[in-house]
């Protein structure tokens, strides 16, 4: 028995007794054969990367997830409780990036991705000690012995195995979509890594004006917070059941939504004449920027449901290389997608007043040059939340580019179902957060333009194009015709 306990000391000496009992007299393996043969429930654990120290949050989650084996085994089930290690990707690259003081993905080419990826490897198990100690002194009772590690080439080999299953199904494609992207890490993200960053911002809120073609001083006026996306714009959306006004002021005759003349307009007005969005459709007005030849008719207002008239103009700028509304209609209206920022965020040297810039730094460059060209109407500052990266917190950019995904939307109205199913705590969950997320599913973005990470198993032939995935390694020995 043990003696009452008074003071912190106390506290301590007991639970380092308790420790000790437990792990001399294998208490946790004692457990495990209690149960041997009773029904299996099987715990993996998410695993955590071992070459960061474990923090509060970490001891938080820890307890959460030891309740439900502990819960189980209280059952009379049998519960295997696997440990893991998450050895890849960019939590350990950008570890390695700051002990060699690279900037980006440019300094780790220059350095040799193998030296690099060995750097990686070396540093993977840095504070194992720590962790160990951690899972001991909060009593959390799992397989550390045997742990699945995500470097391995047999957990390599499973996640092979995994994708091939997924190509054979036709879930695995190869695609060219707007996606998260970071410029500092060169890679696309997951909408859930997305979810995991979003800070309070404050970007300009610019409002601009363009010109409606054959149309003397009659200008649409538009709202953004990305000016720097105006080089790609391309068309103008509205909403076709949405009234229309417009507006005289200063000279000049100006098109909004009706709903927000009080909230887009500085100064006094005279309204015009109103009309339905429906009516604007086919209106062409004259491109703010022409950096890209286009090859097709463009620059014109199309139908857009995504438009709302909640802030803003309730008209809204058309840029295909930077939003996937913007995409989806561009396909819809066969308009140019012009991509005018490389993989680094920078503009690129067909956009000469800023070449070279980042995207970020040339807005107050971009408000000027529409300023002095007599087409920014108003510009203020706005904020809002917006997403980061969850590693290195550089602004993300949304880019059209090509990459892997595995097409989840495929089995949407089958989660949708089976989520039904699950008596959710608290009840609200269901139909709301994860409901909702569920409902809005997009396909998984699953590829990384990184280095230390599973290889995608994908090979491509060179002159006729085809694809092969291959599903494990005996598989790729064979086709190599050697080892």
């Amino acid at each position: 028995m043990f003696k009452p306990v008074s003071s912190r000391v106390d506290w301590l000496q007991m639970e380092q007794g308790v420790l000790k009992f437990w792990r001399e007299q294998q208490i946790f393996t004692k457990s495990l054969q209690q149960r041997q043969g009773g029904p299996r429930f099987v715990f993996f654990e998410g695993p955590p990367t071992a070459n960061g120290r474990p923090h509060v949050g970490h001891v938080e989650t820890r307890a959460i997830k030891d309740l439900i084996p502990r819960y189980q085994t209280m059952k009379g089930n049998y519960v295997l409780r696997k440990a893991g290690w998450d050895c890849h990707g960019l939590p350990v690259e950008i570890e390695i990036e700051k002990e060699l003081g690279f900037a980006g993905k440019r300094a780790i080419e220059a350095y040799g991705v193998a030296r690099f990826n060995e750097s990686c490897r070396r540093s993977v198990f840095r504070y194992i000690d720590e962790w160990q100690e951690l899972t001991e002194r909060i009593g959390f009772w799992i397989d550390m012995d045997h742990p699945y590690v995500t470097m391995d080439n047999a957990y390599v080999e499973s996640v092979w195995w995994i994708l091939k299953q997924l190509w054979d199904k036709g879930l695995l494609y190869q695609g060219y979509r707007v996606v998260p992207f970071c410029p500092r890490c060169g890679t696309a993200l997951s909408d859930h890594e997305v979810a995991l960053g979003y800070e309070e911002a404050e970007d300009p809120s610019v409002y601009v004006k363009l010109a409606v073609h054959g149309r003397p001083n009659t200008y649409f006026l538009v709202w953004t917070t990305t000016p720097w996306t105006l080089s790609a714009n391309v068309a103008l959306a509205v909403r076709p059941d949405v009234r229309y006004a417009l507006v005289e002021q200063n000279g000049e005759r100006l098109i909004l939504a009706e709903d927000l003349l009080e909230r887009a307009l500085r100064g006094d007005y005279q309204v015009v004449e109103t009309m339905y969005g429906r009516e604007l459709l086919g209106l062409h007005y004259e491109p703010l920027f022409r950096f890209l030849p286009v090859d097709r008719d463009y620059a014109y207002v199309i139908a857009g449901d995504f438009v709302t008239t909640g802030e803003g103009t309730g008209i809204v700028h058309i840029a295909p290389a930077f939003g996937g509304d913007d995409l989806a209609v561009a396909g819809q209206y066969n308009l140019p997608v012009l991509q005018t920022v490389d993989l680094e965020g920078r503009f690129i040297d067909q956009v000469e007043p800023w070449r070279g810039m980042f995207v970020k730094h040339a807005d107050p460059l971009i408000e000027e040059d529409l300023r002095q060209r007599g087409l920014l109407y108003h510009v203020g500052r706005y904020k809002h939340t917006y997403p980061f990266c969850w590693r290195c917190h550089a602004a993300l950019l949304y880019y059209a580019k090509t990459t892997w995904l595995v097409k989840t939307t495929a089995i949407r109205e089958q989660l949708m179902a089976t989520n039904q199913e699950i008596n959710w705590y608290p009840e609200y969950i269901k139909d709301g957060r994860f409901g909702n997320w569920l409902a809005n599913n997009v396909d998984w973005a699953l590829g990384r333009e990184r280095y230390w990470g599973t290889p995608l198993p994908v090979w491509q032939c060179d002159r006729c194009r085809e694809q092969v995935v291959v599903g494990s390694v005996a598989e790729l020995s064979e086709r190599a015709g050697h080892d």
